[in-house]
């Protein structure tokens, strides 16, 4: 589990934990393998091999989910780590289905067969149809007997593993102790204290603080960050091209209504004529005869209600009604385009069968080119400066790689300028160095291994191109005494403060365990501040929630109290009820649901160490 804290780097890394953390499951993943020839061996496993290409497939599917959380930021992923988890989830699947023979989980041919008989898609007419059924081993590269081995091991798999899920022990102590933690309230009050008064006057001395970074060395760790220059060419620093001349303008227009043409919609009927029961030549020979009929006088409703095969479409005139370029075939697609209004097509041949076509296109209203010519004039110039800045980025690149050094852009474009940076983290926001396409280049593999050259150029998501080069890169650790004198100095000075703080009040919180609130709150004065009715996972700060939770319940009249620690403050956490009354009123079906989440969530422990006993007995190189 701690290996998983590696996968996600920088400032996400605890709020993904949350989403990561729920154990990748081991049912399921063998949908995303290619189960044809296996080439290069990433481990053996008891003999039994796990390819390189079935690694490469899940370690994929996996950066996925996580790129997916990150919003595409492959700056903030360990790849190895994930690879490694990908790798670590076949050997426990491989291990699993070995046992799962072992013990003589199995499906016999007979069932199997029944198994791929029910399914919807390979039935026809609700009976099994040995061409689809074939169709489908074709398109994912197996043989029948492939497939039914593989459907044997994966029903092996689900066996076992449901054993753990669906059927771990669940008590009655054990689910009311649960429902008991989510449902309890406690009434909670609050008073802070400031620990700024408690810092006038305090020193530490660099004894004190060497004293307490050797203790507490891991409270100075800093992410790997680089000191980078940089430099950011924007199409507005282009020089003003020259107008827009009445060709290139008319030649905008044309392209214009060439596009509004296009874009017109068309209704589009057909006539299909499939080869489903007749032969390629019959269905040619039947769809000629259907067009000599309507070209005889047959109207085309009349010949798709008598002749069309489309079950869809011969009941609405032959109307296709979700029609789109691409949904039968490019001769299609030609034919309706080349067919004037009302006009009506030779057989035309497809995937499908002979389709006769009748389009008719309803004609935009398209503005005349005096109309258009102020959006005409700027998108003409527009394209213009994309021009040049196109040819401008091409080549500076050219320059930049060729010197290794940025000072090009600054020579050749007026109004650029080179920024330095330094300390830049993963972290770091800035609106150019934030870029996932920056960062990948600014911690990549080259920089961290010494490659101090000047970047290609790096497109930015608003248009803009940066140009960067790392002049030094530290690694991630923890800093250095002498860097972190002041920081450490600040933390002693907080502790004796918070320890001031703390003494302080700690008459107070000793007599609120024998004595009654009012006369405790009375006699000190402390300001208590109604917080009001929590329960475990509501909105609380985690220190507070922390504390208030760690208390026992009171008695009538006094109060459980105890301390959390806040960024300079110390706040006095006091419970003056805890309701645990709420779990009876909890609906049934609410406590079967958690029963069978925890039930789940204590099999899929089980599965876990079960899979780690194989893994200890198990021979794995």
């Amino acid at each position: 589990m701690e290996s998983f804290r590696t996968v996600i780097k920088g400032w996400l890394g605890k709020v993904l934990l949350v989403l990561f953390l729920t154990p990748l499951a081991l049912v399921g993943i063998e949908g995303y393998f290619n189960r044809g020839n296996k080439a290069d061996v990433a481990k053996t496993v008891n003999g039994q091999d796990i390819s390189k290409k079935d690694l490469e497939t899940l370690t994929q599917r996996y950066k996925e989910q996580y790129l997916a959380a990150v919003k595409g930021d492959e700056s903030l992923l360990n790849l190895p780590v994930i690879q490694a988890k990908a790798l670590d989830i076949l050997v426990s699947r491989n291990l699993l289905i070995q046992q799962a023979e072992k013990l003589g989980i199995s499906l016999s041919d007979a069932q199997i067969e029944q198994m791929l008989a029910q399914q919807p898609s390979l039935q026809e007419n609700g009976q099994f149809s040995q061409k689809l059924y074939e169709n489908y081993l074709r398109s994912i590269g197996m043989t029948s007997e492939g497939l039914i081995a593989s459907l044997r091991q994966d029903h092996a798999l689900k066996m076992l593993t449901s054993t753990f899920a669906d059927y771990s022990l669940v008590s009655k102590v054990d689910l009311m102790q649960i429902a008991n933690l989510q449902t309890e309230q406690r009434t909670l009050h609050l008073a802070s204290i400031k620990l700024d008064p408690y810092k006038t006057g305090l020193t530490a001395s660099n004894q004190e603080a060497t004293d307490y970074y050797n203790k507490h060395q891991n409270e100075f760790k800093q992410p790997a960050s680089v000191d980078v220059d940089y430099v950011v060419l924007s199409p507005s620093l282009m020089a003003k091209p020259a107008p827009a001349t009445d060709a290139e303008l008319k030649q905008a227009y044309a392209k214009f209504v060439e596009t509004q043409q296009k874009d017109a919609k068309r209704i589009v009927k057909h006539i299909l004529i499939t080869t489903d029961a007749r032969d390629d030549a019959a269905a040619q020979k039947l769809a000629k005869d259907v067009y000599a009929k309507i070209q005889g006088g047959l109207s085309f409703a009349q010949a798709a209600a008598q002749f069309s095969e489309d079950p869809t479409s011969k009941t609405k005139g032959g109307l296709v009604e979700a029609y789109a370029p691409g949904v039968f075939s490019d001769a299609f697609d030609k034919t309706v385009l080349s067919l004037k209004n009302g006009q009506i097509s030779q057989p035309v041949k497809t995937q499908y069968g002979y389709h006769i076509i009748e389009a008719e296109t309803q004609a935009n209203q398209i503005p005349s080119f005096e109309a258009e010519k102020p959006r005409l004039i700027a998108e003409v110039e527009k394209n213009k400066v994309a021009s040049v800045y196109s040819d401008t980025v091409n080549s500076l690149n050219e320059t930049i790689v060729g010197n290794d050094s940025l000072d090009a852009v600054v020579q050749q474009v007026k109004g650029t300028k080179i920024e330095s940076l330094n300390g830049v983290t993963l972290a770091t926001q800035n609106p150019y160095l934030s870029d996932p396409n920056v960062k990948i280049k600014l911690f990549n593999d080259d920089v961290k291994n010494g490659d101090r050259n000047a970047s290609s150029n790096i497109q930015l998501a608003n248009g803009d191109t940066v140009w960067v080069k790392v002049r030094d890169y530290h690694a991630a650790g923890v800093k250095p005494l002498a860097q972190a004198m002041n920081e450490v100095k600040a933390k002693v000075i907080d502790e004796k403060a918070r320890k001031a703080a703390q003494a302080k009040i700690a008459t107070m919180l000793t007599e609120f365990k024998t004595q009654p609130a009012e006369q405790v709150i009375a006699k000190n004065k402390v300001a208590f501040e109604s917080a009001g009715v929590f329960t475990r996972s509501q909105g609380l700060k985690r220190a507070i929630e922390r504390a208030a939770f760690s208390v026992p319940a009171p008695k009538p009249g006094m109060w459980s109290v105890t301390t959390a620690n806040l960024p300079n403050e110390l706040v006095v956490v006091a419970v003056s009820n805890v309701n645990s009354a709420a779990v009876n009123a909890m609906p049934a079906d609410q406590l079967q649901q958690l029963k069978q989440l925890y039930r789940q969530s204590r099999g899929q422990q089980i599965l876990e160490d079960y899979s780690e006993y194989l893994k200890s007995h198990a021979k794995i190189k």
